[in-house]
């Protein structure tokens, strides 16, 4: 914010080998989709001014090119004393978008540039390709929901927002509660977790990339991937930038199957962070202009960091935050040597390609080693509760049954199957399995102790013809309800 009789900001920085003819050029026509007014572009500058605010305050733009660099500065207009921060974001606006345009012109481009200077010195209404490409044509567009339609240059980031959009829509038109979805909703939409996805569900860590968990959970995913897709895709290009997206989503979401053997995942952000990592690492080249890249390497950190640390809360699948972000980076910097010779294919597609099958190849062979244990031990439990049926025949038998059947019953079936179950579960805990289930199974081998010292008194009680271990047998069957109760 600047404060003063004549509040303004001005920056000096290079023109990076272009000509001055060229560089006007670029910067009337990124000046013009920044609906600055702009005067005749002369031959090493021009004039132009912010639109109106409030009826007379704006800015006045000066930019000159001398010598291979160029000098911008804005100043406020109309008696303003404070601008704000106005000044300063004209001027980082303009240099982020020239940054992000010039990067993208092909020898063939620049020397038409010069052409299109020597015949149209005031260039005001000249249009090419090259808008397309520049962040700044999208804030032309009218209203947010322009940037939800996919263009050249800006074609992968509206198409994924859609997509998701699209896909919450049909859950909630399905049923599914708008600010809170139930596990078993996610899990039949495609949400991550590890017993399905690694019982022959793979899908599933591509599937929850594109689920969300409430209204909320997806506007703050969509704004930001919004915000990393205006920055990131015109200068990796639509390509890049969908591969990276893919590629970081499904590394993502093996880091949270790793990490988490119960937690249900769904979410776009293990891929929005695998984008972040991308830009994190392309801002520590000189890719792009140093005099925007430490502001802009700042605020990506800081909203990587926040949402890092947020992430230890409880609640949030940092695994996959992490396993995005870290794969991003790695990407991000197979990416650098073919932006910087764009001419390269082999440092184009080559190298990126052969990093990522290394990527993917490595994560697979780790995929395939997690263990499955939760789905042994459900499959498992189905044998504990036939056995468990088994052994409770006993109750079912007439009255009428005789002395012999009754006591062979206890001994042959009942007690038989309840020792079985015993083994079953002690074994089943030696899995690697969460807590919370290991705890379950101290109460489950409870009940089983329980069940099998029941059916031993009940079997002196019937040998013997006495009642007097009624009151123990009670004792042991409300004991036996109690704990079915806590199990439930």
């Amino acid at each position: 914010m600047a404060i003063g009789l004549i509040p303004h900001y001005a920056v000096e920085f290079p023109i990076e080998g272009l000509t001055t003819e060229q560089f006007l050029v670029l910067a009337s026509r990124i000046a013009k989709n920044q609906n600055w007014e702009l005067s005749p572009v002369g031959s090493n500058g021009f004039v132009g001014y912010t639109a109106l605010r409030r009826g007379s305050v704006n800015e006045k733009i000066h930019l000159k090119a001398d010598n291979g660099f160029a000098s911008l500065k804005s100043e406020s207009t109309g008696g303003q004393f404070i601008d704000w921060g106005r000044n300063k974001r004209n001027i980082d606006g303009f240099i982020l978008n020239y940054d992000y345009t010039r990067s993208s012109l092909t020898p063939e481009e620049l020397t038409a540039l010069a052409a299109e200077f020597s015949h149209n010195p005031t260039l005001l209404e000249s249009e090419a390709a090259l808008n397309e490409r520049s962040l700044a044509a999208m804030q032309k567009s009218k209203g947010i929901l322009s940037l939800l339609i996919p263009v050249k240059g800006y074609f992968v980031t509206p198409l994924i927002i859609d997509l998701n959009i699209l896909v919450f829509l049909l859950m909630i038109v399905s049923g599914v509660n708008i600010l809170l979805p139930d596990t078993e909703s996610l899990l039949n939409w495609g949400a991550n977790f590890r017993p399905y996805t690694l019982e022959g569900q793979s899908w599933r860590l591509l599937t929850n990339c594109f689920l969300h968990i409430g209204i909320l959970h997806l506007l703050f995913n969509m704004y930001a991937l919004l915000y990393i897709g205006l920055l990131l895709e015109p200068r990796l290009g639509s390509g890049r930038f969908g591969i990276a997206y893919l590629v970081t989503g499904l590394l993502a979401s093996i880091t949270s199957l790793y990490w988490h053997p119960m937690t249900v995942s769904a979410g776009a952000s293990g891929a929005i962070f695998g984008m972040y990592g991308v830009f994190l690492a392309m801002l520590t080249t000189n890719l792009i202009d140093k005099s925007v890249r430490k502001p802009l390497f700042v605020s990506i950190a800081i909203f990587v960091g926040y949402n890092l640390l947020n992430g230890m809360k409880g609640g949030i699948d940092n695994a996959a935050h992490l396993g995005g972000l870290i794969s991003g980076m790695i990407i991000g910097y197979s990416f650098y040597p073919g932006l910087k010779k764009r001419e390269d294919k082999k440092l184009n597609y080559g190298l990126p390609a052969l990093l990522i099958i290394a990527l993917l190849a490595f994560s697979f062979r780790e995929y395939r080693k997690i263990p499955n244990d939760i789905a042994k031990y459900d499959e498992q439990m189905k044998s504990f509760a036939s056995m468990e049926s088994q052994a409770l025949e006993i109750f079912k038998m007439p009255a009428s049954t005789p002395k012999e059947k009754l006591l062979s019953e206890i001994k042959d079936r009942s007690l038989y199957y309840w020792t079985e179950d015993k083994k079953l579960i002690t074994e089943l805990d030696k899995l690697d399995l969460p807590e919370a289930i290991h705890l379950r199974n101290e109460k489950l081998i409870r009940y089983c102790d329980l069940r099998i010292a029941s059916c031993g008194l009940i079997y002196k009680a019937i040998a013997e013809n006495t009642n007097s271990y009624g009151d123990q047998i009670k004792n042991y069957t409300d004991s036996i309800e109690s704990l079915i109760k806590n199990l439930k």
